[in-house]
């Protein structure tokens, strides 16, 4: 048949099942559109020249094996040029009643039902012979089932075979579910599918590669009590709706075209006619996709079978989510919110949550925990000191500064060569790096640094264990103390180079610079990496000071970095010194501390060093 001949038929037909509806009976159109009349079973049954068949099961099963077998339940011709029609919507909406009048002047082809169980399950297909169709009538959206994933992917692989997908829905208003299903089928089919029908195309039995663009989709929409969208030359009802997916930040950007087709039933039946002349239009269009053997169609619907298939895990959907309750506050470190109940501060409850945190070096918010308390089923925090209780700040660092390695300085101060003296200093200042006392309130003093010539253990290794904390905004986090403890030890090293200072030559800036990358907080720059102002861009002569801002971890020159404020953020709870643009903006900062040009004071912590 040629195609003018099968237009001109098509559009007779249509005239034909117009006049066919019209001449219902009064009692037929006073009965509800998916209602059989009294007297006859809830289904009628098709009859032998017009049946549907079960194409894929609901646990995306293809019940037909083979593309003879195929042809052979669809009655038609290997060699005629079909397009695919689907139609999707929510359960009980009348799917496959719109199909029956829309194709098959009103015979049920594909079957209806008045039980509240819904009568499609997985996909049904018949062959319309007149516009050359093949129909797939899909199972339900929003119907009960335990494999709902399962269902919305099988629905998708037909709408990806699909050249004319129907949306039917029937409600006063447009719902939420409509453009939800749109708008995700765009986005799997432009993610997923597009590429798989392209590769599929490529083989030959696939007659070429298809159309990048996805099917025409047309919303057939029928209310009762309210109008349907307008439409007039300035907006019409596609423009509507698309406004709509934007504002939902939904795309749909795959489809072909969309349509928008409302009728207004205020007493049955439903007039199907707008719907299919749309069809018919639609249908004749082949700039986008043109009709193929129905072989083509098969062999296409297995491969995306095949290719997204296996099981789903469902998830119980939940209908009220813990975050309508539950604190917003989230985790600095690692942005997880927080579990406990809204307004529980109010309750003297701190923060929590169960997820395990990771690591920030700029919050340091790894703890120590005391060993031997946690294995007695206590969490007492432990914080790194300079000294321990009994000790003085000054004569405790004195004590342990003193002893070990520091002799060898000492006994390195005959030599007069900078070598022999770098030498020693090093040594010397090796055994400072990490001179601390940690205490535990029970158990008294668990680890000493720098205990013994040597065989010296880390504190993870005996003394305590390592836990990752969350960090709330607002909150004291305990290790704040700990995270500038090395600062501590590096402000009883200043005070040691000056008395040493006072006995032999002085070391140099290069080893206080050095002392100060060691021990200095993660988030400084190191000293050997500033050449230049950060904020002037000045590039600092050889001893010239560089001071580190306590809030961004810069280094500055001594003009631009002249403020001083609290940096509780940072673990400075007494003013130090910032630079200029921290201190306009409200950040951290140290005070400032001057002395000698040959006094060593170590740039990590931010304090000045000579003149």
């Amino acid at each position: 048949m040629s195609i003018n001949h099968r237009n001109k038929s098509l559009l007779s037909h249509s005239s034909a099942i117009m006049e066919s509806i019209d001449s219902l009976t009064i009692a037929e159109r006073s009965l509800p559109p998916d209602i059989i009349p009294e007297g006859d079973s809830c289904s009628l049954g098709p009859s032998s020249e017009d049946t549907s068949f079960h194409l894929i099961d609901g646990k995306e099963y293809l019940k037909i094996t083979s593309a003879e077998q195929f042809i052979k339940r669809l009655k038609c011709e290997k060699s005629d040029r079909v397009k695919v029609v689907s139609i999707f919507g929510n359960t009980g909406d009348g799917k496959s009643f719109t199909l029956n009048h829309t194709f098959f002047e009103g015979r049920t082809v594909f079957q209806t039902s008045c039980k509240q169980d819904s009568c499609t399950l997985g996909v049904w297909a018949a062959f319309d012979p007149l516009h050359s169709v093949i129909c797939l009538d899909t199972e339900g959206l929003l119907g009960a089932t335990n494999h709902e994933n399962q269902r919305t992917r099988l629905l998708l692989k037909v709408l990806a075979v699909s050249d004319i997908v129907i949306y039917r829905t029937r409600s006063n208003r447009l719902h939420r579910d409509l453009y939800t299903f749109l708008g995700s089928a765009s986005r799997a089919y432009t993610l997923h599918f597009q590429s798989a029908l392209q590769r599929a195309g490529q083989r030959v039995e696939f007659g070429g590669s298809p159309s990048a663009l996805g099917p025409a989709v047309i919303i057939f929409h029928e209310t009762q009590h309210t109008d349907t969208l307008p439409s007039n030359n300035s907006d019409s009802a596609e423009d509507i709706l698309r406004r709509q997916f934007v504002q939902m930040k939904l795309e749909i950007e795959a489809f072909s075209s969309l349509r928008y087709i409302g009728t207004k039933t205020i007493s049955p039946p439903t007039c199907f006619s707008d719907l299919r002349n749309a069809i018919v239009l639609e249908l004749k269009n082949t700039t986008v996709r043109s009709a193929r053997q129905p072989q083509v169609v098969y062999h296409t619907l297995k491969v995306l079978n095949d290719k997204f298939s296996g099981e789903i895990e469902n998830s119980a959907s939940v209908l009220f989510p813990d975050q309508y309750f539950t604190c917003p506050i989230k985790c600095l470190s690692c942005e997880q919110r927080c579990e406990m109940s809204m307004g529980h501060l109010t309750e003297n409850l701190d923060h929590s949550c169960s997820s395990r945190c990771k690591y920030q070096h700029q919050y340091e918010n790894c703890t120590y925990i005391c060993k031997t308390c946690h294995t007695n089923g206590q969490e007492v925090i432990v914080i790194p000191k300079l000294t321990s209780s009994s000790d003085t700040s000054w004569f405790g660092l004195a004590k342990f500064a003193w002893s070990g390695k520091v002799k060898v300085w000492l006994a390195t101060q005959h030599f007069k060569t900078n070598k022999g003296l770098m030498d020693g200093v090093n040594n010397w200042l090796g055994s400072l790096a990490v001179v601390y006392v940690i205490e535990c309130p029970n158990c008294g003093e668990i680890y000493r640094s720098r205990q013994f010539w040597y065989g010296n253990k880390n504190p993870e290794d005996s003394a305590v264990r390592t836990e990752i904390k969350h960090v709330w905004p607002g909150s004291k986090m305990a290790l704040v103390a700990s995270q500038n403890a090395a600062q501590k030890v590096l402000d009883g090293v200043t005070y040691i180079s000056e008395a040493v200072a006072n006995v032999g030559s002085p070391p140099t800036r290069l080893i206080s610079s050095w002392v100060a990358d060691q021990i200095a907080p993660k988030y400084w720059r190191p000293n050997h990496e500033i050449k230049h102002c950060h904020a002037c861009r000045t590039v600092f002569a050889v001893n010239a000071s560089k001071h580190h801002c306590r809030s961004c971890g810069e280094g500055f020159c001594e003009n631009c970095s002249t403020k001083t404020s609290a940096v509780p953020d940072r673990g400075w709870h007494s003013p130090v010194r910032v630079c200029d643009a921290c201190f306009k903006q409200g950040g951290p900062l140290l005070f400032t501390h001057k002395l000698g040009d040959y006094s060593i004071l170590c740039l990590a912590g931010g304090w000045d060093r000579g003149k």
